[in-house]
Parts: C-alpha cells; sequence; structure tokens
C-alpha cells in the first residue's frame, strides 16, 4: 500500500552556515565598528546580542537575508522578543523549529479527514504518514497541503509505492 511521511525539518547545518556568515558581516561592516554585537548557535537556538535596538533590527534583517540564501524556510525560525541583557544590550532568541507539534499534527489529521480524502492517516512522533490505495490520491493530498497549508514549512518524505 503506498504511503508517505509530511514532516517538518530543517538543515542545521545551513542553519550554522548562515549564523557564520551573519557573524562575518557583521565583524566587516561600517555601522557596527565598536560595536559589542554577536550572534551564535547552540543547540537549534540562535542567540543575538546587540547595543541597541537599531543594531538588533539591522542583525535580525542580516541574519533572514543568510537564511533566505541558505534555502532555510523563514516559517520555521521564531523570533522572541528582545529582553534587556544588562548594560544597555539587548539579548533575542530565535529559534529553529525541528518537527511537528501535536497540535499542528491534530490540525493536519483533521485536514485530512474534512477533504474525504480515501486514505488513512497516523501520528507518529513527530510526522504523519499518509497511506492510500492508490498513488494517485496519495498525490492529491500532497497538492492540498501544498496549497492550502501556508503556515508551517511541510516536507512530504518517504514516499513509497
Amino acid at each position: 500500500m503506498p504511503s508517505f511521511d509530511i514532516v517538518s525539518e530543517v538543515d542545521l547545518q545551513e542553519v550554522a552556515n548562515a549564523v557564520d556568515q551573519t557573524r562575518r558581516e557583521i565583524t566587516t561592516r561600517y555601522d557596527f565598528k565598536g560595536s559589542k554585537a554577536e550572534v551564535s548557535l547552540t543547540d537549534g537556538v540562535i542567540n543575538i546580542l546587540a547595543d541597541d535596538q537599531l543594531r538588533m533590527k539591522s542583525i535580525q534583517e542580516i541574519l533572514r537575508q543568510k537564511l533566505a540564501k541558505r534555502n532555510v524556510s523563514l516559517r520555521s525560525v521564531i523570533f522572541k522578543d528582545a529582553t534587556p541583557a544588562g548594560g544597555d544590550m539587548l539579548r533575542q532568541d530565535v529559534t529553529v523549529k525541528q518537527g511537528l507539534e501535536a497540535e499542528e499534527l491534530k490540525r493536519l489529521n483533521k485536514m485530512i479527514k474534512a477533504e474525504k480524502f480515501k486514505v488513512s492517516s497516523q501520528i507518529q512522533g513527530d510526522q504523519l504518514r499518509v497511506s492510500g490505495k492508490k498513488r494517485d490520491i496519495l498525490q492529491e493530498v500532497i497538492s492540498h497541503f501544498k496549497q492550502n497549508v501556508t503556515d508551517l514549512e511541510l516536507q512530504f518524505t518517504n514516499f513509497r509505492d
């Protein structure tokens, strides 16, 4: 019976490369001369440290550009609120989202049931497995998700015939 998995994964090596490029650009830009601004990556969380709000926004923009160039979807990157870090510095954590959460999986499962596709779906950890009798039905499900789900970065993997 043909099946595929719906997942949401990010290549952390590409994120690390984007953070490294951002760090290099900050050190070479004139408007960051004498600044203590820095960007680091630890355990899938990008930490931004900036002198003021203007530099924080500049770093965010540089990071977004570098992530987009490296084909990392900005839908899977969550910018949290900036907090004071002492000494007039601002700190912001940027979470790189890996996998789908339980509520998102349930929502995707309900979408399949609501459209009455002749497939079965089951939640397996942080992914959703969809099985059907025909390959064409599974392709309809994939195209339905590509058209209607715009808030999540979804990949369709492990397609078996």
